[in-house]
């Protein structure tokens, strides 16, 4: 039996939510799972469609993690956990460590959740809960050294997994082929709308790109709080025929989209304290045959091999972008990175991924 404790689980939307849902999934092939997670408006449709046990935790959030934590203690005592796994350092913070010594426990980090000052308060904590786990996950090597200056021990690094590519139906690839029409190179960037994914410097950029290629198209997919500027922005830009901002898609016309493209473009910067841990969407992306082009603050170099399945740049620096994007589209050079991108996916199949936490109980 296993036993995951998660703030980001589906039916919500996000990298997180996919991460823990892969994980609980590829778990089943090695005994049963209990999946303790958020409520969710859409929670009963996703929950009975689902292989997994999964109990969810309503009520105000100020008062949740106490009452998801009183539920995972309950069944550790009553029950035999070959391991356990928290997506967070809140997730673990209020379980008792001879509870956890009854199994292996895995906690997961990602980077931002765990910046904050040595010595502060916070730190004090992260540190305090991160020490009750057996392993503490780091989702990239950037991640693991971050999390060592900050005083955090006993790190792993175990890259996230994938389970694309999936089968497309034709819906989502006429759906795809409407929005691209007749463009040509088509960019792709799928994440939240955020200062972090430099989507206003791709814009500007694309902007600067469309002399040398007049029929250009940048396709966005996904929402977040940078949504009115990058509508501001695309008028001004005057690039309403050149850019499509996509805020709600299903997961088959976000696939679609990805299949039928040529380059995906996020090249993430510092933003606010948070940085790019890992970057599963250019895994996501390779799957397909897509090159990537990153940001080269944070972890993306284990998800990106600059030069073969894509490209890392400095994503504050229009010039650079500008050239990297350049480079990546003359003569067709995206795809010899695709078909290498392609392959290089292979190595973050969850059934690969999986073998590395099931070495570690």
């Amino acid at each position: 039996m296993f036993l995951i404790s998660t703030r980001n689980f589906p039916p919500e939307l996000g990298g997180m939510q996919n991460l823990m849902e892969g994980l609980s999934n590829a778990l089943l092939n090695h005994g049963p799972v209990k999946v303790f997670a958020e409520s969710h408006n859409e929670a009963e449709n996703y929950d009975q469609n689902s292989n997994l046990n999964i109990e969810r935790v309503a009520g105000l959030k100020i008062f949740r993690k106490y009452r998801k934590a009183n539920l995972v203690k309950e069944f550790l005592t009553s029950n035999e956990v070959r391991a356990s796994f928290f997506d967070h350092w809140k997730s673990i913070e209020n379980i008792e460590k001879n509870l956890l010594s009854k199994t292996k426990s895995f906690c997961l980090i990602h980077s931002k959740e765990i910046n904050h000052p040595v010595g502060s308060s916070l730190n004090k904590r992260v540190l305090t809960a991160l020490a009750k786990a057996n392993y503490v996950i780091a989702n990239s090597k950037f991640t693991k050294e971050f999390a060592m200056k900050l005083g955090v021990k006993n790190v792993t690094v175990i890259n996230p997994g994938c389970n694309y590519p999936i089968p497309i139906n034709e819906e989502a690839k006429e759906f795809a082929k409407n929005i691209y029409g007749d463009a040509s190179p088509r960019l792709i960037t799928v994440s939240r709308l955020d200062g972090r994914k430099s989507h206003q410097n791709v814009m500007m950029t694309v902007k600067n790109l469309l002399p040398k290629f007049p029929s250009l198209k940048y396709i966005s997919v996904g929402d977040g709080d940078e949504k009115k500027n990058l509508l501001k922005l695309r008028k001004e830009l005057g690039l309403e025929n050149n850019v499509e901002l996509i805020f709600k898609s299903t997961e088959q016309e976000k696939v679609a989209l990805i299949e039928q493209s040529d380059v995906f473009v996020m090249p993430s910067v510092v933003y606010k304290k948070s940085v790019e841990g890992f970057g599963i969407t250019y895994i996501e992306a390779a799957s397909y045959g897509k090159p990537s082009i990153g940001g080269i603050y944070g972890g993306e170099g284990d998800a990106i091999k600059s030069g073969q399945t894509g490209y890392l740049c400095n994503g504050n620096d229009l010039n650079v972008l500008y050239d990297t994007l350049l480079k990546i589209l003359t003569n067709d050079h995206h795809k010899e990175l695709g078909s290498n991108a392609l392959e290089f996916s292979k190595n973050f199949n969850w059934n690969k991924i999986i073998k590395k936490y099931i070495e570690l109980i």
